[in-house]
This record gives structure tokens, sequence and C-alpha cells, in this order.
């Protein structure tokens, strides 16, 4: 599995997913808006998962409030065919989010490709091109009960910070928060991405 920046020839493999409901969004199931997306403008949709500038449209929480889109890129995992995706997104200068950012990484996989160590590669791959943001650490937030997502950041050295209750918009249940330092991460781009 490695993570891409995929292009018009990986769009049947994400059409064929959404199509399934598979949702890319863990708090709000937006499967027909991606798929819609994708249908309408092909190349558009591509070029927006990489928004370093935050131009795109803002971002509609799962109230339907609308919020401002932070800079931030998805990349796709893929392993011959469309897997999940795994997000990055920040603000400049500093490492710290609003309080409608859950965190600065999301992940999501397929439940046809899950329990073969995807969402841990994905991350692993992806910290490397993140630590070029200068960010002295990130966040990854989860709840209790989610043991695989639980593994996965801390088989990528995440550090339980603590819980907290989550915004009333995202259900205000309780959440953990974990991060990762970035001191000890090399940096690399990865060849290809555009990022």
């Amino acid at each position: 599995m490695k993570l891409i920046r995929p292009t018009e020839e990986h769009l049947p493999s994400l059409t064929a997913a959404l199509e399934q409901g598979w949702s890319p969004n863990n708090t709000r199931d937006v499967s027909q808006e991606e798929l819609e997306a994708v249908r309408q403008n092909p190349s558009l949709y591509l070029e927006n998962l990489i928004d370093r500038e935050a131009k795109g449209n803002p971002i509609t929480l799962p109230d339907r409030s609308i919020v401002l889109r932070l800079p931030g890129y998805r990349l796709w995992l893929w392993d011959g065919n469309f897997c999940g995706i795994i997000g990055f997104r920040w603000q400049h200068c500093t490492p710290d989010l609003p309080p409608y950012c859950l965190g600065h990484i999301g992940y999501a996989v397929v439940p046809w490709k899950r329990r073969r160590g995807y969402a841990t590669q994905a991350l692993q791959q992806l910290l490397p091109i993140v630590k070029l943001e200068g960010l002295p650490y990130v966040e990854i937030t989860t709840d209790p009960d989610n043991y695989p997502s639980r593994r996965v950041i801390e088989a990528n050295g995440g550090i339980l910070v603590g819980e907290f209750i989550k915004a009333a918009v995202y259900g205000g249940s309780t959440s953990l928060r974990y991060r990762i330092f970035t001191d000890n991460i090399q940096p690399k781009a990865l060849d290809g991405l555009g990022i």
C-alpha cells in the first residue's frame, strides 16, 4: 500500500466505493456529495484534494453549519485499488486548530480493506511529509472505544494527552486527544504527490 495523489484514471475505484455508501468523513456521511463532485467535474475534484491556501469551498459540519476551510490536503491509500483516504489540515505558523477542527490528521479505510495495516502504513508515510510544515506536533483524536484507530496512532508514536468533550456539533461525547511529536521524524517530500 502506498499514498498517492490520484489522477482521473484512479477515479472509477473511488466511485465504486462511494456508490457502495462508503464516506471519507467520519463525522458525517458525505458519500453522495463526493460522488456528485466527482461526476460533475473530475479534474476540479482532483485539483481540490490539495488546497494549501484554503481556497476551496467552506466546510459543512454535521449540524449543517458552515466554517472556513483550513489549508490541507487529502491523499489516497492505494494497493492497485482505492483503499481509503488520509488527510492533513493545519493553520500556518501555529500547531493550534480552531475548535471546530478535531485534529490535524484524519483517515478512513473502506471496510473491505480493513485489518491489513493500511491506516498504520498511511500515517507512517504521511508524517515525514507533514514534518515539512514545521509543526512541533500533530494532534489526532479518536473515540475511546475505537481501538483500531488507537492502535494506528500509538503504532506511529502517538501519546495520549487526555480526554476532552467534543463540541455539541460532533455530539458532545468524550473523545481522546493524541499528539505525535515531529522532532524525531525525518522530513521527506514524496515524489509525484505535488504537495
